[in-house]
């Protein structure tokens, strides 16, 4: 016959005369005719397939040497069939099974055969097996149980397995395809590869030449798709299916889409980095316990028959397994370079990490993996990067509070000021699993301008990826300049004469409880944010003097970490910075807020969290409030314990446009003066058990649009000129026990849209709703996070 010269002249050649020496030794050895008979046969089929082969090799783009090892498996073929051509009838069966050779080569190379015809496989789109996992593995058989009871379990058909990179996904989802008992219930596994890069058409091909399906020739996506829905309905007919598909990018939401089939029998398990909700609920794999860290560090790291120059101390290995704070591949990494080395090789890893030095910057391998999560953000998100980046000026272990952020970012990445991109912001950064953001309130997320109860906090690795990428560039071109203080050692270059000449818009500067708060001279000429956190055993910090010249400074945020309460002295510096617009306080003291020399004529937000003595701070003051906060648009005042009364200063603000007071217990009262903020439109007043009403000047307050006394528990009922507020949207009055009775004013609030309360509330508000069309009562279940503590 004549056969068609396929894959280019090469590879055509060669195919063309393996099927002439199949043809020739037909003729020479007519006893075996019906073994080579079946051969010919088969190399007829294979040839339309080898055609698609070399088709999709060129539009893949592989590398030449893909056809190069097909054309040396015909090669082989030929000399099998000369030496067949040759035997004698006594070599019968050493000849029959020269022929099983060569379709057992071509098989398991690039073949496979069934009732549905012959499919080329390519190597180096992989298998739809997946490979053994690590014969050890720790901290798994939970996440295995808990998996294995949604597989066997009927309803949701799709999850998601999310955590960071290095945690043990693709290990737990190759541990559950070998699982015996998740063999035994799925008797169809799928296991494909996604990553980056995927080819979709490509991925269902596979899915076809795994199930010894014929590759239909798809049209696009759409096409492949639908037939690949056909194939497994045929499939789940013999058995139950599962299909796992490992390591999926954020921004790959297109692709999950094609994957939402309503297929009885049929589950589909992901594994990401990222959250899924739209495709699925999420599993979220935890880092290690103690003790597991510990064991995998052991085996990582100290020899099975305990051989080296000697063994570590129990404390030294304890040490060090702490440092990797529970990361499965930290743990490897570490204790791979550690293994067989001498005590004081581990002595010496261990005052490098004591001394700041962080894992990230000396292991590559772990640098590489928790770097490839930055690199799946594209261009479009580069101000996600940005923001990942920013989160390295916080101190580790230690909760970042979100109002804090939305502060900073609202200047250095021109954010809106009510923060509602920023948290948008860490919601897609927490859905990468390069954040856990916290929200200690249940309903918080209802009140559109408050994010008082949300926090953020950070696994260690992921703050030094952030530091190690921002000290990339030299000192001078950093944009952030982040130091961690250790007593009072500074870097050399702080304490050189001739400084160089610093360009950061972010600046953090970190002591701990052995700083003398001696600060030396800096420049920053372009700052505009100044994170200055501590941890004092003395009762006072001192600003430093340089930043009277930070010109451009416009966020302030000063966070003592210590137990006690810090008196801030020195706070004069800020007289001269004309540009600060935010200023964020937490767990400090302040003599005195307004004195002749100090005008804050620019700021327009101000934040006093756990802070003492606020009445007496302003009470001492020797110029009106109004006169140093002349632009003051917003006050958030939480957990200031000592605070009795509000000053009534506070009530000649004119410009005010959201007043906060939070969790406030010895307040026993607002002053009836709060009526002449007019511009007032979101007041807070919550969880200040001690106050027992509102005052009655409230009903001047025509712009209010959101009023919250969530946790007034002493509250007994509501001002009569309530009604008043014909601009009120929103009403948060959980956890009121003591409201007896609502005025009948409140038929007058027409554009009253949501009332958020307890089941008791909600009955005194039923039987209003009919004059009030718009209304929407919510009665959201009482959850209470302490996850943050």
């Amino acid at each position: 016959m004549a056969l068609e010269l396929v894959g280019g002249a090469a590879l055509g050649a060669v195919f063309k005369k393996l099927f002439v020496a199949v043809e020739d030794a037909r003729t020479k050895a007519t006893k075996f005719d019906s073994s080579l008979k079946k051969l010919e046969e088969t190399l007829k089929s294979i040839n339309p397939s080898i055609l698609e082969m070399k088709r999709m090799n060129d539009q893949l783009d592989h590398p030449k040497e893909e056809m190069e090892k097909l054309i040396q498996i015909l090669k082989d073929g030929e000399k099998l069939i000369h030496k067949c051509s040759k035997v004698s009838c006594c070599n019968y069966f050493k000849k029959g099974r020269n022929n099983m050779q060569i379709l057992i080569l071509l098989k398991s190379n690039r073949f496979s055969w069934s009732n549905r015809g012959v499919s080329v496989k390519y190597e180096s789109l992989g298998s739809c097996e997946a490979t053994d996992p690590p014969a050890f593995m720790v901290g798994l058989d939970v996440p295995l149980k808990e998996l294995k009871r949604w597989l066997f379990t009927d309803g949701e058909s799709r999850i998601v397995v999310s955590a960071p990179g290095g945690c043990g996904k693709t290990t737990l989802a190759k541990r559950l395809c070998h699982d015996q008992q998740v063999k035994e219930y799925f008797q169809h596994i799928f296991y494909v590869t996604v990553s980056k890069t995927f080819n979709l058409i490509g991925i269902i091909k596979k899915l076809f030449w795994h199930s010894d399906e014929q590759v239909p020739g798809f049209q696009n996506e759409e096409d492949a798709v639908n037939q690949l829905e056909l194939m497994l309905k045929r499939k789940v007919e013999s058995g139950r299916i599962l299909l796992v598909l490992d390591d999926v990018w954020s921004g790959s939401e297109s692709f999950l889409t094609k994957f939402n089939f309503q297929i009885s029998g049929c589950k589909v398990l992901i594994t990401s980095r990222n959250e899924f909700p739209k495709f699925g609920s999420t599993y979220y794999l935890k880092l290690l316990s103690e003790e597991d860290a510990k064991t995998l560090f052991r085996h990582s790291a100290i020899p099975e028959d305990g051989s080296g120059s000697s063994m570590p101390g129990e404390d030294l290995v304890n040490t060090i397994v702490r440092r990797c704070k529970g990361f499965p591949l930290a743990l490897e990494v570490v204790g791979r370079s550690l293994h067989g080395q001498p005590v004081e090789i581990w002595r010496s890893t261990l005052m490098k990490l004591s001394e700041g030095q962080s894992i990230v910057n000396s292991e590559d391998e772990l640098r590489n993996c928790l770097q490839s999560s930055l690199d799946a953000l594209d261009d479009k998100d580069i101000m996600l990067k940005e923001c990942f980046m920013d989160l390295g000026s916080f101190p580790e272990d230690q909760k970042i509070p979100a109002t804090a952020l939305i502060d900073m970012w609202a200047e250095l990445h021109k954010l809106d000021k009510d923060g509602i991109y920023a948290i948008s912001n860490l919601h897609k950064l927490c859905s990468r699993n390069l954040l856990n953001l916290v929200v200690t309130r249940n309903d918080a997320n209802e009140i559109d301008w408050c994010y008082n109860d949300a926090f953020v906090m950070q696994h260690d690795l992921l703050r030094d990826l952030a530091i190690y990428q921002s000290n990339q560039e030299s000192i001078e071109k950093r944009k952030r300049l982040i130091m961690d203080l250790t007593g009072n050692r500074l870097p050399e270059w702080w304490t050189k004469e001739n400084q160089p000449q610093l360009s950061a818009r972010l600046v953090s500067i970190s002591t701990d409880e052995m700083f003398s708060s001696s600060w030396c001279n800096m420049e920053l000429p372009e700052a505009e944010a100044l994170i200055l956190n501590f941890n004092q055993t003395e009762n006072k910090y001192e600003l430093p003097e340089f930043m009277k010249q930070m010109d451009k400074l416009k966020v302030l945020v000063v966070t003592n970490y210590g137990f006690c309460a810090a008196e801030l002295t020195n706070f004069s510096v800020l007289s001269s910075l004309s540009n600060l617009k935010r200023i964020r306080l937490e767990q400090v003291s302040i003599p005195t807020l307004c004195n002749t020399s100090m005008e804050l004529k620019n700021l327009e937000k101000l934040s006093l969290v756990m802070c003492h003595k606020i009445g007496q701070a302003f009470a001492s003051s020797t110029i009106q409030i109004p006169e140093m906060l002349p632009n003051l648009r917003e006050i958030n005042i939480d957990y200031c314990n000592d605070l009795v009364e509000l000053p009534e200063g506070f009530c000649d603000l004119v410009q005010l446009n959201k007043l906060s007071i939070s969790n406030c217990h010895k307040l026993s009262a607002l002053p009836e003066g709060i009526g002449k903020l007019t511009n007032l439109e979101v007041l807070r007043v919550s969880a200040c058990t001690l106050v027992s009403k509102l005052p009655d000047s409230m009903g001047s307050l025509h712009k209010l649009s959101v009023l919250d006394i969530t946790g007034c528990l002493r509250i007994r009922k509501m001002p009569k000129q309530i009604g008043e507020l014909r601009g009120l949207r929103e009403l948060h009055m959980r956890r009121c026990p003591g409201l007896r009775e609502l005025p009948p004013s409140v038929t007058l609030l027409v554009d009253l849209e949501r009332v958020i309360c307890d089941e008791e509330t909600a009955q005194l508000w039923e039987c209003y709703t009919h004059l009030l069309p718009n209304l929407t009562l919510s009665v959201p279940e009482e959850i209470i996070n302490l996850n943050w503590l």
